[in-house]
């Protein structure tokens, strides 16, 4: 029994340093005269609502390709499963398009995730931009330890801030990104390092038990997300809690819980102090109010990339190495 015990421990050990020494490999950063693909893995839209996104890329010396989801429409949805999933399909396997920018969430990139083949994206992989339903791409990419980038959509380039916009530019062309953000009452300071995973927790809630399943542990989790009753956001805490999600993570940034709901009788908190509460007993840096989410100054985020996070009395610091 002894013996079995030291082999198990072992083997733990290995496996442990092995996850711990994974490559994470991130997209070529993109330079001027590269393209961009523009396509809609969820809900409709048509071309005139996206040309201040196209102006948006145009300006910065890239050429821009759209896909044939766009224009498309089948009830909310920008054309069949089958459509979309080709359209983006397409674009992962073209040589030319080095990033593939969302045009716009809603719900429906879960309905494609399982028909598409990552195998040439995982020998050459191109970023993969967008926020809210796009977090359902993140998590699958991320899984393959292949970086994403969470920031504004085509559709709002028109409102999101200068500041927003600017982050999504340096992003893209791998200039220095950081962030100092003001403190606020809900924190715990802390410092951590660690990969930056989430996006919206409605979506990564409705996909826990899946394939495109994040693994939280060790990681630095962000959340965000939008009109949502305030229970909701309870519920779906604890269920991150109660599965053992919340236990391994390092650290935890929240971004914009925007325009929630509540009942007639009400929930008795907000979002804010909804997750205080249940993330109040582990012993890891919590930031509040990041500039992310469904907000319009949504600042960019590389998920799956190594970042140093610190909360202290003054202020919230993000680094990405």
């Amino acid at each position: 029994m002894f013996i079995k015990k030291i082999i198990a421990l072992f083997f733990f050990f290995n496996l442990t340093i092995l996850h711990s020494q994974t490559k994470l490999t991130m997209p070529e950063y993109l330079k001027k005269g590269d393209t961009v693909g523009i396509l809609a893995t969820a809900r409709k839209i048509d071309l005139a609502t996206l040309q201040p996104g196209i102006k948006l890329l145009e300006s910065w010396g890239l050429k821009v390709v759209i896909g044939k989801t766009i224009g498309k429409e089948q009830n909310q949805l920008a054309g069949a499963d089958w459509q979309r999933a080709t359209d983006f399909q397409e674009m992962i396997d073209n040589p030319i398009i080095k990033a593939i920018w969302a045009a716009k969430g809603g719900y429906g990139t879960v309905r494609i995730v399982d028909r598409i083949n990552f195998e040439n994206f995982k020998k050459k992989p191109k970023w993969v931009i967008g926020f809210s339903d796009v977090t359902v791409l993140h998590s699958h990419i991320n899984n393959m330890n292949i970086g994403t980038l969470h920031a504004i959509m085509t559709i709002s380039a028109k409102s999101a801030t200068p500041e927003a916009i600017e982050t999504f530019r340096k992003a893209l062309f791998g200039e220095k990104l950081e962030y100092h953000i003001p403190n606020h009452a809900f924190n715990k300071p802390g410092k951590a390092t660690g990969e930056l995973v989430g996006g919206n927790l409605s979506v990564l809630y409705s996909i826990q038990g899946s394939e495109s399943a994040v693994d939280m542990n060790g990681k630095i989790l962000f959340l965000e997300d939008l009109d949502e009753y305030l229970y909701h956001i309870d519920r779906m805490m604890m269920n991150l809690k109660r599965n053992g999600s919340l236990k391994g993570l390092k650290g935890i940034i929240i971004g914009g819980m925007t325009s929630m709901n509540d009942n007639d009788i009400p929930w008795g908190h907000d979002s804010l102090q909804i997750i205080q509460d249940i993330v109040k007993d582990l012993n890891i840096p919590v930031a509040y109010n990041f500039p992310a989410g469904h907000i319009k100054d949504n600042r960019t985020l590389i998920l799956g990339k190594n970042v140093i996070f610190e909360v202290n009395s003054n202020e919230t610091v993000l680094k990405f190495q």
